[in-house]
């Protein structure tokens, strides 16, 4: 199997891409707070996924799998709280946590489809 090939890791690196392009938009003074730490997120994503396919085993993959959902579900609050700010449009917010809640379903499933590989 190819991680590259994964509809998740496809989709969480556009994302990426997306949220580095919507936080340049942010104030300077948030250059290391909020925008920093929403690239770091994002970016943790499809880095745990690829991380985690490269390790030895099932078992640390599905661990860097519970990472990622992590890092998906601290984005969904960085966008709740960007749009609270005022940084996003009400619709910008929900396009994203849209996507973000589909690739945090996706993560879900891939981990318990590992999880199920290890047990059979």
């Amino acid at each position: 199997m190819k991680v590259k090939d994964l509809t998740v890791f496809k989709k969480s690196h556009r994302l990426v891409l997306d949220i580095y392009r919507i936080t340049n938009g942010y104030p300077n003074g948030e250059r290391f707070g909020l925008t920093a730490q929403m690239r770091r997120s994002s970016a943790s994503i499809p880095t745990n996924i690829m991380e985690g396919s490269g390790r030895s085993g099932t078992k640390e993959f599905i661990h860097f799998i519970g990472i990622a959902l992590g890092s998906c579900k601290e984005i969904e609050y960085q966008l709740l709280l960007s749009k609270d700010l005022g940084y996003l449009s009400k619709e910008t917010y929900e396009e994203f946590f849209e996507k973000y809640n589909e690739i945090g379903k996706m993560l879900y499933s891939l981990k318990k489809s590992l999880i199920v590989k290890t047990t059979t």
